[in-house]
């Protein structure tokens, strides 16, 4: 625009000059012939006028003529829209009364006086000069001396209007800087006022606490309330946080649901805590939303400059680092960044790329874990347990790999992987005549909320030629607590073909009888935990023997977990648990060692008929 704009003023300046320079023409002229002289000043008077309707034709072009004294000679329409004088109220008036500043006026009259007295031309520039308000207008200001180095110098002001491109400018820079929905800073902004702060905190060698807050469960507000309501509980929470913040304080919403806030010019360490639990009482009170009491919670990640990072970048990254963390903690917790949680992310990375390339690998395998019958001694059931042993280095647990798989797609894939050769495997022994009842392999809630789940594990154990009593399934508490009503119908019609449905580590969530009754379980599998402190603890044992008789009064099958000694052992047999599980007599074990223990060739750890 401004390119463009230069070339117009060029071109302007070159016209005027034009027409002021016939004006000797116009007198010599007169010596001229008559006719000749006419059809001159015809011509001149012509092209005058048809350059002057250009000039009042122009929208956002204003032009004003001046004199040698500054006072106004000319003032086109567009002068009078952006200046707000008409050309009557303009006409005779001094440069400087009318549209310049008053920090300004000094400079231009003597910019004025330099350019008729010495030729020092003015320069075009971007100026804000002033409206008859009183409200600065932004213009591209360019001056033309026409009569130069003459007793009658004049000096056209060519003023080009920039508020619309100005406006566009301060909208570009709210967009780039800030968030349209609650005005905070966004990240991009946030990041460049922290940079600031944190170089005025290592002048004053002080500290600088970051709270990355992230509210739980918001996606469910999203969609149990619309969005409409959502954005209004974003705003609010904005408002209530900007009440709180200190004049040097910095407050963004970097995401859809997550904020940061900087602390800066910390001199005691104890004020640290302070300050996070008064980011904590903001979430206290309920929200209103419809005239409704919300009441919402949230998971805040900390990091300190300059332990936890020397830049804006690196301690954002690491306070959100101390947030997840917090997240897998459960609901409203707070985590303060260190360098163990930094190590643990690394490892967990370095893990994450491993885990990708062990599938294909061939570095997974089944191992399985002996259900022995309480009353017969005989083992009726296998658990299928997943291990995986890397051609290099040690085993992984599965409470460090499970986790990662389940923030990724690649439990599907490793889902899959476990039905396929946990059917392969049961195809192979019932094969080979021998004596088992049943695998059962465990499903996370990631893999029972993926469509079609229950399909392809049915297609899977009928494409082995396997039935409902040689594959079952195992699911948790907290699965099971949330499953949708399509996760509800696929299991029931699992149970009404006769699969096994178990609640593993039952007791460990949020239990509560009343999913009994709600959902299609066939066994109750009671937590190590129970079994490892009830013959010390009375009310470990009071929660055992209640499950066992309301399991056995529902129909359903209990198996004690975590069985380790003989005390335990004699417990699980006097309250009539069916089927026992625990290192006292199996560990997990290879697919070979099972077929082994099958054959009749390995003796268990005890004799349970004994």
């Amino acid at each position: 625009m401004i390119g463009r704009d230069r070339r117009f003023l060029r071109w302007l300046r070159h016209r005027l000059t034009q027409l002021l320079d016939r004006l000797p023409e116009r007198s010599r002229s007169a010596a001229v012939a008559g006719g000749e002289a006419e059809v001159v000043r015809r011509q001149y008077l012509e092209s005058e006028q048809r350059f002057r309707a250009l000039l009042e034709s122009l929208p956002k072009v204003a032009v004003q003529g001046y004199d040698r004294d500054r006072r106004v000679i000319y003032w086109n329409d567009a002068s009078a829209r952006l200046y707000g004088f008409t050309a009557e109220e303009a006409q005779g008036r001094l440069l400087e009364e009318l549209i310049i500043p008053p920090w300004m006026r000094e400079g231009v009259i003597q910019a004025h006086s330099a350019w008729v007295e010495e030729g020092q031309e003015i320069p075009a520039d971007e100026l804000e000069l002033q409206h008859r308000s009183g409200e600065l207008v932004p213009v591209f200001s360019h001056h033309v001396m026409l009569n130069e180095h003459t007793a009658d110098p004049l000096m056209f002001c060519v003023d080009v209007d920039l508020s619309d491109q100005k406006r566009a400018h301060r909208e570009l820079d709210f967009a780039t800087r800030f968030d349209r929905l609650t005005h905070l800073l966004n990240r991009h902004g946030f990041e460049e006022q922290l940079d600031q702060s944190l170089a005025e905190c290592r002048r004053q060698e002080r500290s600088l606490v970051l709270v990355y807050l992230d509210l739980d469960h918001f996606v469910e507000i999203n969609d149990a309330l619309g969005y409409g309501q959502g954005d209004q509980l974003l705003v609010e929470l904005a408002n209530r946080l900007n009440r709180e913040r200190r004049g040097t304080d910095i407050l963004s919403r970097v995401s859809s649901d997550e904020f940061v806030i900087a602390f800066p010019g910390i001199r005691d360490p104890d004020d640290i805590p302070r300050l996070v639990r008064k980011v904590e009482e903001v979430m206290r009170a309920p929200f209103l939303l419809e005239e409704r009491r919300c009441k919402l919670s949230a998971c805040l990640g900390v990091a300190i400059f300059p332990g936890n990072g020397e830049t804006a970048g690196e301690l954002i990254r690491n306070a959100d680092v101390a947030k997840n963390r917090a997240k897998l903690a459960g609901q409203g917790q707070v985590v303060y960044f260190n360098q163990q949680l930094h190590d643990e992310l690394l490892h967990q990375h370095r893990l994450s790329d491993r885990l990708e390339r062990a599938l294909e690998a061939g570095e997974f395998v089944l191992y399985y874990q002996p259900q022995v019958s309480a009353s017969s001694g005989q083992v009726e059931n296998l658990e299928a347990l997943l291990r995986w042993i890397p051609t290099e280095g040690p085993a992984v647990s599965p409470a460090e790999f499970i986790p990662l798989a389940e923030r990724s797609e690649l439990i599907h894939r490793i889902g899959d992987w476990v039905l396929e050769e946990a059917c392969r495997q049961r195809s192979r022994w019932r094969e080979a005549g021998l004596g088992l009842e049943r695998i059962d392999i465990n499903f996370s809630g990631r893999q029972i909320k993926r469509p079609g789940v229950f399909a392809h594990f049915e297609a899977c154990v009928e494409r082995y030629g396997l039935g409902p009593r040689d594959i079952g399934i195992e699911l948790t508490e907290n699965v099971l607590i949330e499953a949708d009503d399509a996760t509800l119908a696929g299991l029931r019609r699992l149970h009404h073909r006769g699969f096994r449905i178990a609640i593993d580590d039952f007791g460990t969530g949020y239990s509560s009888l009343s999913y009994l009754k709600r959902f299609p379980v066939t066994a109750l599998k009671i937590d190590r935990t129970f079994v490892r402190d009830a013959p010390n603890q009375p009310e470990d044992r009071a929660i055992m023997e209640a499950t066992v008789f309301i399991g056995h009064r529902l129909g359903l099958e209990v198996v004690a977990e975590g069985v380790e000694n003989r005390e335990q052992l004699e417990l699980v047999r006097e309250m009539r648990c069916d089927l026992v599980q625990g290192y006292y007599f199996f560990r997990p074990m290879a697919a070979a060692d099972i077929e082994r223990l099958l054959a009749g060739m390995v003796p268990g750890s005890a004799d349970l008929s004994s």
